[in-house]
Formats: C-alpha cells, sequence, structure tokens
C-alpha cells in the first residue's frame, strides 16, 4: 500500500497547487493524507507544500511545514512549530572522495548522516543544510545560507558558510 500512496504523491498530490491559493482544491490535504501514509512520523496541523520531495524516513512535528519546491534526502527529524521557505535543501549524504586513483562518482555515497531540526525554528527560502547538522531550539536561518554546522539553540545565522549573526534574547512585555 505504501507504494501506492508514494505514486499518488509524486503523480498527483507533489503537482498541485500551493497550500493557500485561492483554488488550491483540498491540495493541502491530500498532501498531508498522503504523506502521513509514507513517513515514519507525523504530527498534527502539518503542510506539505506544493513540489516538496522527502525520503519515507522523514519525522515532522506539529504545526510545522516543508516548503514549495523543498528537497528533504535522507533521515531528516523535524520538531514541532517549524517554518521552512521555498526551495530548502536538507542532505543527509554525499558522495565519497577518499581515493585519488578512481573517479569520485565511482566510489560511492558516505553513511547516512541524519539531520535534526527542533523545536520552533525559522528555515529561510534557499537555504541549504549539509550532512549531520543539528539545528537548536528557537533558531532562525537567513535566506540563501549554506548551514554547514550544527547551529545552537536561539541562534540567528546566515552566509555561506552560515555564520552567528546574533543571539535571540526574552524581550519583557513592558518592552513591546
Amino acid at each position: 500500500m505504501k507504494g501506492i500512496y508514494k505514486i499518488l504523491y509524486r503523480v498527483l498530490a507533489k503537482k498541485m497547487p500551493i497550500s493557500d491559493s485561492r483554488y488550491s482544491f483540498g491540495s493541502k490535504k491530500i498532501r498531508r493524507f498522503l504523506t502521513k501514509k509514507i513517513i515514519l512520523k507525523m504530527g498534527d496541523n502539518v503542510n506539505i507544500e506544493k513540489g516538496a520531495e522527502f525520503f519515507d524516513s522523514l519525522e515532522i512535528g506539529d504545526n510545522s511545514g516543508i516548503g514549495v519546491d523543498s528537497v528533504l534526502s535522507g533521515k531528516v527529524i523535524i520538531g514541532n512549530d517549524v517554518m521552512m521557505g521555498p526551495e530548502v535543501y536538507i542532505y543527509t549524504f554525499n558522495h565519497r572522495f577518499d581515493r585519488i586513483d578512481i573517479p569520485m562518482w565511482k566510489q560511492g555515497h558516505e553513511d547516512i548522516k541524519p539531520v535534526e531540526i527542533e523545536d520552533d525554528v525559522w528555515i529561510g527560502s534557499r537555504v541549504t543544510v549539509l550532512p549531520g547538522v543539528r539545528i537548536g531550539k528557537g533558531s532562525i536561518i537567513g535566506a540563501s545560507s549554506v548551514v554547514t554546522k550544527d547551529v545552537a539553540p536561539y541562534s540567528i545565522v546566515g552566509g555561506n558558510p552560515a555564520r552567528l549573526l546574533k543571539m535571540r534574547e526574552i524581550k519583557s512585555i513592558k518592552e513591546n
């Protein structure tokens, strides 16, 4: 049955209009239903956008989403309340290149290094996350950043490679 759900997702749901379009034809509910049948774990109120690609080893928490045309390859664990912009690429494996006596394409792939995105994270558009990275709770990843290393909780990072821009701080109600 899982194979049928995968085919329906790729042939139908992946190509349906974006979730909040005026004429969505129920695309949000259809993608949510099919995705839940395909992946390891899916929370409540999850939004999978048009064109999103993922492996069946995906885990995604409550109130989280995958952006338009995003690609999540391999084992990706997404916490609760995660926002993801369009065209985000998350990789969990890479080509081997340790030998110089044979072409890289003949060396195969490295072992999978899962990517974990903790709760309450905002990932901007066109971000690339490399294998084995952990993005800490409450972090913000600026658009077009390339995340090569772990991101500490409540960090705001950006650039290529992504670097710390500033830390998020708690503000009292009186300050707002």
